[in-house]
């Protein structure tokens, strides 16, 4: 592998290629306040954009310095970020606005309500200087033991998820934020997260959940990403990001996407184990993406899949039509979202959006029970994902700040002596109404057995679920972002302040 001198344009290739070479690049990097020299130089050289993690976050105040930062080195940079809502947030220190997930605003299922939410997402990146959203999800979650999509997802109708897919496209774009719906053509119906290894989809095309992205298209979506999975009915042999016939005759023939297409994450093991991010990048150019992330911060990953495209255009491996093509829709996407930008017209919004939609979707099998004043809560929920951030939150600390004489436990992750966490428990709970919250206990059998051994103990607990409903008629929240939290303990406790 030939490896150019690292701030200055390739000697072989036409300065011109080099830079759209670059411009199909995201890249990962670690650091509040200062840009590595390596990342400077990529950007010299035409890097696309950057994607920022809680990593990146200390404060508002720091993350508009830092973009301040970036655009100054290059006005038509990009600067995105995964701003789901919900669990998923990495701007929690940066004052985001607290919005529930998907999934709670599906159960809503009021377009008005998902629109305000987005529209104060699209409004906070706006003021601190973040020009694209890597939201909204436009998965379809189709199989109940999907362990990765779940309460991302607005539901598990297709037409649903197009309606409030609409709705959040149009309010990030009202804001001049760029969205992208993603991961093409859908992740809901493997039973594999694609971070941990290769995802299949086995179903026939006519089952495939492509509504959505239909929908997104039609919206006028300026970005989607694509999904490291599998789908036999489309292409056996590879995953869509790097399947020519997904990306190239599928979303950009049939559907007509003429928008920029952006992998997922080239590290996850999905691409990393089984190509490596190298060849996945240049594979994913190949098969029709614009752009390519590489989120972790080791810039050296970047270099090397930066190198590798570099090295396919020399030897031909790569056209460079194919390249430039890839490099003028992001320029496009720049010139559109980027620069120039223009902060001071980030308008208000509507701060109580979020509880509102998040009220709205507590449900349970009858009518809501009656408050339980003084009780013991007992939050059991899976540990964080290792590459989703998740800001830490429990049903006790939300029920708390409502009723401070509530006691509780929070259990995150399968205990060693799950007996002596129940003895624990009721012995905590003795004279005191008794709430079991679980998250997806279907996927973590632990929370179920702990569930099971509670009830059989105390036949008047409370069940709560804080993922996807539960069966036996638990009291749903439907996500457990901050506010999903507290809108269950409002109900639980009968107060709001």
């Amino acid at each position: 592998m030939t490896h150019t001198a690292p701030g200055f344009a390739d000697p072989v290739l036409p300065a011109a290629l080099d830079e759209a070479a670059h411009r199909c690049l995201v890249a990962g990097f670690r650091g509040t306040t200062t840009v590595p020299e390596s990342l400077k130089r990529l950007v010299d050289r035409g890097l696309g954009g950057v994607i920022l993690f809680t990593r990146n976050v200390r404060d508002a105040d720091q993350v508009r310095r830092l973009t301040g930062t970036l655009r100054a080195l290059r006005p038509d940079l990009l600067i995105a970020i995964d701003n789901e809502g919900g669990g998923i947030g990495h701007l929690v220190a940066a004052g985001a606005p607290e919005v529930p997930g998907s999934w709670a605003l599906g159960a809503a299922d009021d377009p008005a309500l998902t629109a305000a939410c987005a529209d104060a997402l699209a409004g906070h990146l706006l003021s601190l200087g973040i020009t694209a959203s890597y939201a909204p999800v436009a998965d379809v979650q189709s199989r109940p033991e999907n362990p990765i999509v779940r309460t991302r997802a607005f539901g598990a109708d297709p037409e649903l998820v197009a309606r409030h897919l609409r709705a959040w496209i149009a309010a990030t774009e009202a804001r001049g934020v760029a969205s992208c719906a993603k991961h093409f053509p859908g992740h809901g119906g493997t039973v594999t997260d694609s971070h941990h290894e290769l995802a299949v989809d086995p179903r026939p095309y006519d089952r495939l959940d492509l509504a959505p992205f239909r929908a997104a298209v039609e919206a006028g979506v300026p970005m989607l990403m694509s999904a490291h999975v599998v789908f036999p009915a489309l292409d056996p042999d590879r995953p869509a990001t790097l399947s020519p016939r997904i990306l190239s005759e599928l979303l950009r023939g049939e559907l007509g996407f003429d928008g920029v297409l952006v992998s997922d994450a080239l590290e996850m093991k999905a691409i990393a184990d089984r190509y490596g991010e190298a060849a996945g990048a240049r594979l994913a150019l190949a098969a029709g993406a614009d752009q390519v992330i590489v989120a972790v911060p080791d810039l050296d990953v970047t270099l090397a899949c930066r190198d590798a495209v570099l090295d396919a255009l020399r030897s031909g491996e790569l056209a460079p039509e194919r390249v430039t093509e890839a490099a003028e829709r992001v320029r496009r996407l720049a010139l559109r979202y980027a620069a120039p930008y223009r902060p001071g017209e980030a308008a208000a919004w509507d701060a109580e959006a979020g509880l509102t939609a998040a009220r709205r979707a507590v449900r349970g099998a009858g009518p809501l029970p009656r408050p339980v004043p003084g009780a013991h809560v007992v939050d059991l929920f899976p540990p964080p994902h290792p590459a989703l951030h998740w800001g830490g939150e429990d049903l006790l600390t939300q029920w708390r700040l409502l009723d401070p004489t509530a006691t509780g436990t929070a259990v995150a992750g399968e205990p060693e002596d799950a007996g002596t966490v129940v003895e624990e428990v009721l012995r905590a709970a003795e004279g005191r109404p008794l709430v079991v919250a679980v998250c997806d206990a279907g996927l973590h059998p632990w929370q179920g057995r702990l569930r099971n051994a509670l009830l059989a103990a105390r036949s008047d607990a409370l069940l709560v679920s804080t993922g996807l409903p539960e069966p036996g008629g638990a009291l749903c929240a439907h996500g457990r972002g901050r506010v999903n939290l507290r809108a269950v303990a409002e109900v639980l406790t009968g107060r709001t302040s």
